[in-house]
């Protein structure tokens, strides 16, 4: 069983796989102030909520697009865990061909996105996460990665618009009963939840025009839940995507290493 981390900017994503099973999947806010000590608490609590044995997790991997947060959270996790855990990046193996102008810019989150998609759902896709920031990724009909975009998060947009305008109130994101809202409410709640997905309905079909041919859409993130349901395109949700996709690289990293040390040891 390993543990899989995905430290992003509002929430860190945590789960446990287990021979490609999810056994849970939760979130704690991303806080660059809190302290070794007080992760590991977090993530000791974590998984004893769900029973976990720390002597059963085996390994760990991390994908974190919060650079400051890294030290912290690795630390953390070897405290607690005793095992040194994988941290996506540079000399990673993830088995994706990524033809971007500087492939090392691309964020950690969205190639694990791009791993769980392509082996869950097959080539051509678009992988849609609906986090701080909404990002879509494409990966064509021959399995390389060429890009995507990226749009202001629901909720960025949402305290963007409360936070400039005066007679405006905070809201929950609940989808409003019609399309025309009645009230000030009703009507912002249309404007952020069905026009984000009115959004990512258009944004696929652009996608589509460009590539000449359709693909599967595939959808993860705190917010997925809240917005897919509106779009009129057929989209997968995924919950367990990016913990997935953590997994699979895992796999490969140590599997790889695993396979390559039973050789080294009958050449000496």
């Amino acid at each position: 069983m390993i543990l899989a981390l995905d430290i992003g900017n509002t929430n860190i994503v945590i789960g446990c796989m287990e021979q490609e099973t999810c056994r849970f999947v939760e979130r704690v806010s991303t806080n660059s102030f809190k302290t070794e000590l007080e992760y590991v608490v977090d993530f000791k609590t974590l998984l004893e909520l769900y029973q976990i044995r720390i002597e059963d997790i085996t390994g760990c991997i991390v994908a974190s697009v919060v650079p400051p947060l890294n030290n912290i959270v690795l630390s953390a996790l070897h405290k607690l865990l005793h095992v040194t855990p994988l941290l996506v990046g540079p000399g990673v193996k993830t088995g994706l061909n990524i033809l971007m102008d500087n492939p090392g810019q691309v964020g950690a989150d969205l190639i694990v996105d791009a791993v769980a998609g392509l082996h869950y759902y097959g080539a051509p896709i678009i992988m849609i996460d609906l986090g701080t920031a909404t990002t879509i990724s494409v990966v064509d009909k021959n399995k390389n990665y060429i890009g995507g975009m990226i749009l202001p998060g629901v909720r960025v947009s949402l305290d963007s618009l409360v936070n400039r305008t005066s007679q405006l109130p905070r809201i929950s994101l609940d989808a409003p009963k019609k399309i025309i809202g009645k009230n000030t409410i009703d009507c912002m709640k249309s404007g952020v939840i069905i026009g984000q997905a009115s959004c990512l309905d258009g944004m696929i079909e652009r996608i589509w025009d460009e590539l000449g041919y359709e693909t599967n859409v595939v959808a993860t993130g705190g917010l997925a839940g809240s917005i897919i349901p509106h779009c009129r395109n057929r989209i997968i949700c995924d919950n367990e995507l990016t913990l997935k996709g953590l997994d699979i690289i895992y796999r490969k990293n140590t599997e790889s290493h695993m396979a390559e040390k039973p050789e080294r040891e009958t050449t000496c």
